[in-house]
């Protein structure tokens, strides 16, 4: 049976990329073997990339598995294909074809034909900035692990600062902690390094700091708080690598400054004035959005890049987050809403800011609230994000700054649709509403 596909891209060729090896399929008649493999070092690929150039082969199709398609994307490039990288979860529908051979001759296949859509893969700079801002969450979750340590160290030792001080973190706590792995062991000596600010007095804290200090369990201590002391130098070492990172991006703010930044936490800051320096990234201030801090803004700059010219409309890109609701429709009904399965960082950022406005006295506040009542916390968080998504996609194509319309707007609009609703529903039963006079009690009126 013949094909009534038509070939769009004749010089197409298809990789099924290993972390051992890669398998190159491409079409009849190029070579007398029409899939090679090749292995994974460096010298590898220069030699898959001259066999493709003797094909002559201009565009390729490979899927992106782990990080071992990287390198390979890299020389492609270089050598001046035409790389599509592909979703997985976009060819991988047809059974039968799981083998490193027919998956590169598949890829081959779906790619001469046109039916392949190429993900998306930001600019060199924004590739580079993306690897340290993901690297410094990294840091800050391997981190988080020793400061568990280091409060099972001390419920151990039944030493329980941890009910008596905010954060074992802070200037209190840190300075107990290291005054017992410098030999401290006396209650009263130690609970004098308290910080004025602390709520409780230096005799609730003496009364914690009695416990049984076993020799082991101090070793694991002090090893829990060097690796964390380790982290955090690490950690300042990234801010400082971002910071000359961005400074490479060219100034879109056309002059203007954010005189009076955004008041960040304390707790894992950037260490420098993003604010200022994303604005001239993109031109915009992404930071007067309610829950839009530095830090998610440059999570999702960094993730997205400095433009959003890949996606048609603000509706598109918060599809490509994995922010919208599902279209799982069969015979006109709807079986199910449920936003795809994606590990998007810039949405997480998103949804994590979303999380955030739940006391929010803003519009996005008000629409958060509202939807948390209607379809629950986790769905009102995923919709609001989709909100935020929108609103940067519109501010930085259009360069336009936020207008915050106000919690009080939002009700007012929300007051109007459900009376237009009881209006319609009342016309369907034979009926009218009348607004209610002022002065007439709701007994009067009824």
């Amino acid at each position: 049976m013949e094909s009534t596909f038509k070939c769009i891209e004749s010089d197409a060729a298809g990789i099924d990329v290993g972390s051992f090896s890669h398998f190159v399929a491409v079409p009849q008649g190029r070579d007398k073997e029409t899939v090679r493999e090749f292995g994974g070092f460096t010298a590898d690929l220069r030699s898959m990339a001259h066999w493709l150039k003797s094909c002559k082969i201009k565009t390729v199709a490979m899927e992106a598995t782990g990080v071992y398609w990287i390198p390979l994307y890299e020389v492609l490039t270089e050598e001046g294909f035409e790389v599509c990288l592909v979703n997985a979860r976009h060819y991988k529908n047809v059974s039968g074809r799981k083998s490193d051979v027919l998956d590169c001759q598949w890829l081959q296949q779906l790619h001469s034909y046109g039916l392949l859509k190429s993900s998306f893969q930001p600019g060199e700079e924004e590739v580079k900035l993306r690897q340290l801002v993901r690297h410094r969450a990294n840091l800050i979750k391997w981190g988080a692990t020793h400061i568990q340590q280091i409060q099972k160290a001390l419920a151990q030792m039944n030493v329980q600062l941890t009910n008596v001080v905010s954060d074992i973190l802070g200037e209190t706590g840190m300075r107990i902690i290291r005054a017992i792995c410098s030999g401290e062991r006396d209650p009263k000596k130690l609970a004098t390094l308290r910080n004025e600010r602390c709520k409780n007095s230096e005799e609730t804290i003496e009364k914690s700091l009695h416990g049984h200090y076993r020799e082991e369990v101090l070793f694991t201590l002090k090893q829990a708080l060097a690796s964390y002391d380790h982290y955090q130098q690490q950690i300042e070492e990234c801010h400082r690598a971002i910071e000359a990172m961005t400074k490479q991006f060219g100034d879109k703010s056309g002059g203007q400054t954010i005189v009076t930044p955004k008041r960040e936490a304390k707790k894992n800051n950037i260490g420098f004035d993003a604010q200022n320096r994303l604005l001239q990234m993109v031109g915009v201030n992404l930071t007067e959005i309610p829950g839009i801090n530095a830090l998610t803004a440059l999570t999702v700059i960094s993730e997205i890049g400095t433009t959003i010219d890949k996606w048609h409309s603000g509706k598109a890109f918060a599809s490509w987050l994995g922010l919208c609701p599902g279209t799982k429709i069969s015979g006109g009904k709807r079986l199910g809403g449920k936003t795809k399965p994606s590990k998007n960082r810039a949405a997480e950022a998103l949804r994590m800011a979303a999380s955030a406005l739940h006391r929010s006295q803003t519009g996005l506040g008000a629409f958060l609230r509202r939807m948390k009542a209607r379809l629950g916390p986790a769905k009102a968080i995923t919709a609001t994000a989709h909100k935020l998504a929108v609103i940067i996609y519109t501010m930085i194509k259009e360069k336009k700054g936020y207008q915050e319309m106000g919690a009080g707007y939002y009700d007012q609009l929300h007051r109007e649709r459900s009376v237009q609703n009881l209006e319609r529903f009342a016309r369907r039963l034979g009926f009218e509403i009348s607004p209610k006079k002022p002065g007439t009690s709701q007994l009067q009126h009824a």
